[in-house]
Parts: C-alpha cells; structure tokens; sequence
C-alpha cells in the first residue's frame, strides 16, 4: 500500500495511506493532487519565484463544502495546513513544505448585482475577474494595482489601491463574508452576524479562518477614468519630491499620485537613450470629470519638465493592467515598507542617496499615497489601524539571477533601516516578507490584544499559522 508522509503542526511527520486519501477524494467535488500528478505544480507555483515549496498533497476547492471538509481533515489530523487563493503574497505563506494546500485558485466566480451595487466573489479571483465584471455596469471597489492579484489576500489584508482616497479600502467596503473557521464549520461574518469575526477579518489577514464568498459595496466609477504616468529625469529627484509633498497635501479625494522611483524600462513613450538609466515617475488616477481631473492635476503637471507625460482618458481595467507587464510572474521578489505620515527632508535625502544604488533594472521605490476618505474611519473600526497613514512605501527588489540575490535583499534592508526614522512604526501587513514575524504586532498596533482574543476564540489551535501570524494568547511567549 502507497503511503504519504505529511508535516504536521508539531514539527513531525503525518503517514497516512491510500484508503484515508481515498476516502477523502470521494468526499471533495474538487482534486486532491500528489506530487507528479496533474495540477499539482499550478497550485503550488506562486507569483513570488523565490518561494519554491512542496507540499505533500493538495486539495483543489471547487466550492465551500471543499474548504470544510480539507479544514477538518488536517485539523483531526494535525497537519500542517497552507491556504493558497491568488498566489500573490510576498512572503509566500500560501505553500508550505510537506503539509497540505488548501488551493482556492479555481473558485474564481464573480456575481455582480447593479441594482443593489454589490458583488460576491470567491477566493480564487483576481482584480482583473472582479474588474472585468464589475466594470460592465460602470462599477468598482477599492483593490490593488496588479490585475493578477488575488482579491482574497489582499482584501483581508486591508486592501488598497487607486480608488481607496475616494473611497476608503477594501475592508471598508466588505459587507458580508462566508467563513470556515477552524472547527470546520461554515458560519457567515458581516456586522450583525459574528461581528467580531467580521472585525478581525477586516484586516487581520488569514487568521481567522478560510473565507470561501466576499460580499463587496460597489461604487460608480469609469469606465473611463484619467489615468496615466508623468516621467522626469532623476536629476531633480530631490526637487520634484519636495514639490509633490506639497501638491499631495491638497489633493481632492477624487485624486490619487503615487511616486516610482527606478530604472527607466524600454517604454514605448521613453526616448532610447533614457532605457536603463535612473527616474522619477508620477503614476496617477483621477475618478470623476475629465475636466475637473485636469485640473486637479494641473499643480503635479506644473513641477519640473517632464520627459513623457501619457496621462490621458482610459478604461479604468486598462489601468489596473498598466504595471502587468512589471509584475509578471517567475521573477524572484523580497519588500521591506514603512508607513509614513507625511514626507519629511531627512526621508527625502535618503530616497534620493539610495536610488543611484538600485541593484537590478526591475528594482524600485514606491510610494504610495493614501489619506482621503480611508483616514476617515476609526482605527479601531476594523483590525486594519494605520488609519494616520498618508504614504506607504514599498522598497521592491526584484531579480531573475541567483547572483542578484543577496544584494537585492541587502539593498532593501539597507534602505529599510535609513527610512525607519521618519516612519509611523506601522507596516501594511500584505507588504511584510517572510523573515518579518517580529513585526507582525506593529502591523495592528492597539488592535493587536483584541485580535490574539478573537484568535483564541476562532483558532485555538493555530490551524491557520502560515500567514503573518497572530498567536492566540495561551501561545505567547510571556513578556
């Protein structure tokens, strides 16, 4: 008899045989996979290239009744169990080694209602599956600014992207959930049923349990919408960044201006000589009026001379797609971030001292600006605080060769620690790689005794451990 030895949550290892995994393949209208066999690799190739696991099995979900009965498996079992719905987190926790995966990746329906102006959408879709659909009715929620992103991970995050100034984030837009919690069980989290559930799931991550329908508020939006980037040179890096902190500062809601700061990439718009060489880039999305939008913009379009400026009317869907083509999967990626609550001349000095160091052509600093109506809601209204924020930066590395690696991570943390003086103390925690567990109650800050007594309550266990996680309180190391 064939046997399949599995990880377990105590650090040793599961043996079962083929009648177990019998039994529990006629249990799943989904596919349990074993290494070598069709669909295995799919669910446990990621977005993140350096994160190359091996679990012993898979279980591929078709529907909720999938979710609870792999959840109860491992929990009877003691396996060490991993939850994968788009792939996309950085710090790869969505595979484990030698344990089972949970892989949502083909529940990816998205049902839109224009009347009441919410859609329900499962795990496994992406911002482009959610877009494409609400976009028909001229509809949107605040998410990310990578199509391929999964709405799962970045929602129970926090969430937030080009509309979230306009209208808050994404857990600010959750109604309603449909959660298995570690008991197997399939209960439902929105403000009047299990609202403390609903609460830790609005920015506590993976946690609480393995949420199979999210129920969104849509808000009018597109489908056209002015959008697009204004390049400089980097040689007024240090002017240009002045000026923005000013013009940000003022800036309706209805407008969002990110900073990139990188190589230049063989951009069509980019004149030849300027490929590869250092630039600072104004990726901006206004939602509303093309006239007014124009004139919102006027203040950023007035620094500097520009090299290129494409900012023009576009499909919002196209927009979410702009930064696609760098973001592809199958390169190896490691983030650092700090949150910050404004833009201060030390910060600036060390960005514009560091950028000259890039260590790849696909490495960059960006900075995004948050403020508007996301700073509108109480830092404890959900387990998502950094209601302060109004800039979160990513320093994103980026690499294709082993040889890149260590200076890539090196750079990174480098900058890390330079920026760390003018920042809140705060992390967004969807930006957190994996060697940052020390950091995981500065991502809650005073939310995070609430969330280790609702992890008591919800996962006692610690079932759901591979996310950036948060113990329950009987499993804290003592003060």
């Amino acid at each position: 008899m064939t046997e399949i030895r599995l990880a377990s949550l105590q650090g040793g290892a599961i043996v079962l045989g083929n009648d177990t995994l019998d039994t529990l393949r006629q249990t799943l209208r989904g596919v349990v996979c074993l290494p070598q066999e069709a669909g295995y690799d799919e669910a446990r190739s990621i977005w993140n290239a350096m994160i190359d696991r091996h679990p012993s099995m898979v279980v591929r979900c078709r529907g909720a009744a999938d979710v609870m009965h792999a959840v109860t498996f491992a929990r009877e079992r003691g396996i060490l169990l991993a939850v994968r719905a788009g792939g996309h987190n950085i710090a790869g926790n969505a595979v484990c080694e030698g344990g089972l995966l949970l892989d949502l990746s083909l529940m990816r329906g998205v049902r839109v209602d224009p009347a009441s102006r919410t859609a329900r959408v499962e795990p496994g879709a992406t911002l482009s599956d959610f877009d494409g659909e609400a976009q028909a009715f001229g509809l949107a929620t605040p998410l990310g600014i990578n199509s391929t992103t999964g709405v799962a991970g970045l929602t129970l995050g926090g969430g937030f992207g080009w509309l979230s100034r306009k209208f808050g984030l994404a857990v600010d837009n959750l109604i309603s959930t449909d959660v298995v919690t570690a008991d197997g069980k399939l209960v439902q989290a929105s403000s009047d049923e299990n609202p403390d559930l609903f609460w830790a799931l609005r920015g506590g991550g993976g946690n609480f349990g393995v949420v199979s329908s999210f129920e969104f508020r849509l808000h009018p939006v597109g489908p056209m919408v002015l959008a697009g980037l204004i390049v400089h040179p980097f040689a007024r890096a240090r002017e240009l960044l002045a000026g923005y902190r000013q013009i940000a500062a003022k800036a309706p809601d209805e407008l969002t201006q990110w900073v990139v700061l990188r190589k230049a990439p063989p951009l069509p718009f980019l004149p030849a000589d300027i490929h590869g060489k250092e630039i600072l880039v104004f990726a901006v999305c206004y939602v509303g009026d093309e006239r007014d939008g124009n004139r919102a913009l006027a203040p950023l379009r007035g620094l500097g001379t520009p090299i290129a400026d494409v900012v023009g009317m576009q499909p919002f869907t196209a927009w979410q797609r702009a930064f696609d083509p760098l973001l592809t999967p199958g390169a190896c990626n490691y983030w650092k971030s700090h949150n910050f609550a404004d833009l201060g001349d030390g910060l600036l000095d060390v960005l514009v001292s560091q950028v000259p160091r890039l260590p790849t052509e696909e490495c960059e600093i960006f900075i995004g600006q948050l403020g508007g109506a996301a700073s509108r809601v109480a830092p404890d209204a959900t387990a998502y605080p950094h209601r302060s924020a109004n800039f979160a930066m990513n320093v994103h590395t980026r690499w294709r060769q082993s040889s890149d690696k260590q200076r890539s991570i090196d750079w990174a943390r480098t900058l890390f620690a330079e920026t760390a003086p003018y920042a809140t103390g705060g992390v967004y925690v969807n930006f957190m790689p994996e060697d940052e567990t020390d950091r995981v109650s500065n991502a809650y800050g005073a939310n995070y005794p609430r969330l280790t007594a609702l992890k008591s309550k919800y996962d006692p266990g610690n079932l759901f451990r591979l996310n950036q996680n948060v113990q329950p309180s009987a499993q804290r190391p003592a003060a």
